[in-house]
Parts: C-alpha cells; structure tokens; sequence
C-alpha cells in the first residue's frame, strides 16, 4: 500500500504564536533561497508574510513576469502552514494533510511555462481543496473520518482532474467537520476524528462554521491562493461567512460531484472559498464543465462558461433589481441586520433598485422534508461510493461505518454521536414513497412557489440577505449554536448563491448573500462584484485568543 502523510506530518509544535509568525518569515526565507531561478515571496518583517491577502491576478502576474516561480510559491505557502497551522495551545487546524508531491508538481509546472508557455490563468497557482474530494495519488480522502484511512479511490475527482489540467498545484486537503457535518445533530462543526478541531483565525475560541471549516480558515489565513469547498446547505456560504471570504455556491450540475464522498444528490455542489471575487470567478471557470460520470452536468451544456472573469463589473449594481425577503431571513441578530442595511445603503447609492420587502413563501414546509431527502440520499450515495473502494477499503457500507464508529467511540465519538447515521440507516431505496413525496415537495416550494415565484413577481435579478450571524464560542459539549442564516433556499431549489464580506461584529466578520436563479452565476458575480468594490469590506485575520469585548 502507498504510504500516506499522516494530519500529524503536517506541522511542528512547542513554539508560541508571536514567535512562530517571524519563524514563518524565516522558513519562507530560507525556502526561498533554495529557488536561484527566481525571486520568491519571503516576510518583510516578523509576522509579516509576503503572499498574504495575494490575488490569483497578482501571483499569476509575478508568474509571467518571472518574479515568482511554482516552486517558489509552493514553498512559501507550506512553510507558512507548517509554522502557523498545528502550533500554540489553541491551534488552526485547518490542513489536514499536505502533499507530499507538491514541490515535484512545481517544479513540472515552471518547467512547462518555461518551454511551452502558460496552461491557463491558474497554472502554478497554489490550491487547497476539501478532504471529501478524491485524490488518485498518496493523500488521503476520508471526509476527516478514521474510518476511511487507507481506502483509495480509484481515479481524481472531476473537478481534481480540472485543476491539474489547468496547472494548479494541489497543495494538500483541507480539515472539515467529518462527513461534511452530516453525523450528528449535536455536531460541533469544524472537528473531524482525523484532523480535530479546526478554529477561526479571526478569534481561535469561536467556530469556523462548517463544514468547509478548514477551506474557510486556511483561505482567510493565506495558506492558499485559493480553496475548493462543498456545501449541501450552508456548508460554502456559512464558513466564508465566519472568515471575510467570498463563498460561491454554484447551480447544482454547473459543477461536477464525481469523485466527491456525497451526501445529497439534488443538493451536493462544489465551489470556490476565495478572498475576493475576481478570484472566485477565475477558479469556477476552471471547475464548471460537463462531465459523463455526473449526469446533472449535463444541464449545463450552453449555460456554462469557460471564462467567468468577463461577467467582473464595478458598475454590476446599476439598475439591478435586488429584493430584500426580511422574513425569516433577517431578525435573529441586530447587530448583523445593522451590518447588512449599511451594505443595502451602499448597494442603493450603486444604482441598485431595492424592492423591500419581499416574501419568500413556504420556507417553513421545507425543513423537514429537506432532512428526509437528505437522509435518504446519503445512504444511497454514501453505499456506491463506498462499493468503488478497493477490497481493503476498512468499510463498505453504512452499516460498517456505524460500527467502526462504535468500536472507535473514544476516537471518533468522544464528544457527540452519529444520530443522523443511525437515522439513515433506517432508510430505504429512492423508490420508496417517502423519499418521493418529501423530494417533490422541497422542488415545489423551494423553485416554481419559493425562488421563481417571488423574483418572477417582482422581476428580481437576485435577493439579498445576511449570509448568518457572527461566529458562535466552539461547545464541545452542547454543540453547535445557531441562530439564522439564509443558505436553505438556494441550497434546497439547487440555485446559485454567493457570499461577499459586509462588516464584523466585535472582530467578527459578517457576510451578506446573493441569491439568485438556476444558471445566474454571470448575474450573482457582477453584483458581487460591484459591491465588493464598493465596499471593500474584507479584513485579514488577526489569530487573537478571543474577541475583545471591553467597551461593549
């Protein structure tokens, strides 16, 4: 069997946080110098780091002009997550795993743009992508279970393939709540038995949100150019949220879930976890296509795009057509609604037309039925992705994940269950009549008399709303506490979504969403866009033990 790097390879410990920022620089530093074939990024100053807040458009532009090499920003960026991620008594935790042939795709990667020129916008572009996405190589793919060490799927997930292609370098796999925070209802997102707890560099005592976690914190933390996440509900939006990041959810079918550990058919998408939006749209262009192993993607033919960059517009706000659906989507949290009725202002002085309110109708009806389908779901799509393991692969069915977990409970369940496992084993085939009715009624209310009825009446280009409230205190032992957010109807009709940094409450970022259509990828990145310039309301993170509440 290939020897895999262990989440413990992935960095050193025992020194403190203020100390291990200068021995980034210095890491960076002395990495650097081993690349006499270009300058490479190296910290100005202790605690300083070179690469941080860097766009896709700065690192490809110092690519071409041969001020950075693949290499030399491969190193930078693994000496950065070496010396920040697993260190100090609160630590990260955002990386999983890095990639033990990382430096070897660099180096392959500038001796291609020497001899024949550049791949494409992303080539030489450092990449982090989420633990549930399948690697053919010597990472891991366990949706941070222990349950999945050792399996190996038989090829790269589509979207793996689409990087490579495109000259990215996979820099290693993300940490996330396990299973995609798809086990317990009791769940602390961000922990997974194989890669612990993750936190949020913005305050290390508070959630990431899941359960892209670790896509969400290592982006924010510049330990990547950019990152790949998956969201069934929320699980794109929310952590990009909690982090200042732009959070793209597609259209389920824009982009291909073959090669991704599923939960959801109707729901499950990738996308892209970046710190702006300009970046966003250049990593979809590269993940959007069609592709034969995921039969939704077919619906995308002549609606995809191969370069998602043109739709960038600072003037995206003018004359757009926003509704605002107060209902169920605002209320829970005042100082969040006062974060995004400035970002409405700033969309009105844009241009913007503001239809305020308008009512999604029927929100209520999907909850339960949405918890149904998923259920079901996951156990069809969890069971064939498990039959395409190898003969060794340590479980095969749902059925031998509950009892791994159960024999390994100090391991994997040592601060809450596996309910919603138990719950889907109960289960039966998508013939039953349960799953069809619950299906059909999550399509009906969230699409023709939830989404398209409410933009249609009002000719809406897209609704807006606060993506969620600040990040909540981790709870290892009550779990997750959630107060609101906005992430279910796009997420159940399998619409687009999008997540634009809009404030922070006592140093905790806050994200305002734009909802729109089936296929209004173009429409939610131009206003996003335009916001974001309008705006600029990202901040990096400062890595503090806690918020500072003095003076509230």
């Amino acid at each position: 069997m290939t020897k895999k790097t262990a989440a413990s390879d992935v960095n050193p410990t025992g020194l403190s946080r203020r100390t291990l920022l200068g021995a980034a620089a210095a890491v960076t530093g002395a990495l650097a110098a081993r690349d006499a074939r270009a300058a490479t990024p190296t910290a100005a100053a202790p605690g300083a780091f070179a690469l941080e807040e860097v766009t896709v458009a700065e690192l490809r532009a110092g690519l071409e002009s041969g001020r950075y090499t693949a290499r030399g920003l491969t190193e930078a960026y693994l000496g950065r997550i070496r010396a920040l991620d697993r260190t100090g008594d609160l630590p990260l935790c955002s990386v999983i795993e890095l990639n033990p042939d990382a430096l070897t795709l660099a180096d392959a990667l500038d001796a291609e743009r020497k001899a024949k020129g550049a791949r494409g916008p992303l080539h030489g572009i450092p990449v982090l992508i989420k633990d549930n996405i399948a690697t053919a190589d010597r990472m891991q793919t366990t949706a941070g279970s222990l349950a999945l060490v050792g399996a190996v799927p038989p090829r790269d997930a589509f979207i793996v393939e689409r990087l490579r292609a495109a000259g990215a370098v996979l820099l290693g796999k993300t940490n996330l709540s396990e299973w995609a925070n798809f086990r317990s209802t009791h769940s602390t997102s961000g922990w997974s038995g194989r890669g612990g707890l993750c936190r949020n560099p913005y305050a290390l005592d508070r959630t990431p949100s899941g359960s892209s976690s670790g896509s969400g914190a290592a982006t924010a933390a510049s330990f990547c150019a950019v990152s790949v996440g998956t969201e069934t509900d929320g699980s794109i939006v929310s952590p990009a949220s909690a982090c200042s990041l732009v959070g793209l959810k597609p259209t389920v079918g824009l982009v291909s879930r073959a090669g991704i550990i599923p939960i959801s058919s109707t729901q499950d998408t990738a996308g892209p976890m970046t710190r702006t939006v300009a970046d966003a749209a250049a990593l979809l262009s590269v993940l959007a296509g069609e592709d034969p192993r995921d039969a939704a993607t077919a619906a995308s033919k002549g609606r995809a795009h191969p370069d998602y960059t043109k739709f960038l517009d600072p003037q995206g706000l003018k004359g757009a057509r926003i509704g605002v659906p107060r209902e169920r989507l605002f209320g829970y949290h005042p100082a969040t609604d006062a974060i995004v009725e400035r970002a409405l202002e700033v969309m009105k002085a844009q241009g913007a037309v503001l239809v305020d309110p308008v009512t999604l109708p029927n929100m209520a009806k999907l909850d339960e039925a949405e918890l149904e389908v998923m259920l079901y779901e996951f156990k069809a799509g969890l069971e064939a992705w498990l039959a395409q393991l190898g003969e060794g692969a340590p479980v095969r069915t749902l059925a031998d994940l509950i009892a791994f977990n159960e024999k390994n409970r100090e391991r994997e369940m040592p601060y809450f269950g596996q309910e919603l496992l138990l719950q889907a084993q109960k289960k039966g085939p998508l013939t039953d009549a349960a799953y069809k009715k619950a299906l059909a009624t999550c399509r009906r209310y969230s699409r023709a008399e939830g989404l398209d009825a409410v933009m249609n009446q009002h000719k809406l280009d897209a609704l807006v709303a606060p993506t969620q409230a600040p990040a909540g205190p981790i709870d290892l032992v009550l779990g997750d506490h959630w107060l609101g957010s906005s992430s279910t109807p796009a997420a159940v009709s399998g619409y687009a979504s999008i997540t634009v940094p809009a404030g922070d409450v006592h140093g905790l970022p806050v994200g305002v969403s734009f909802i729109g259509r089936a296929w209004s990828e173009p429409v939610l990145l131009k206003l996003a866009y335009a916001y974001e310039q309008a705006s600029h309301a990202r901040r990096k993170p400062t890595f503090v033990r806690s918020v500072d509440l003095r003076g509230a």
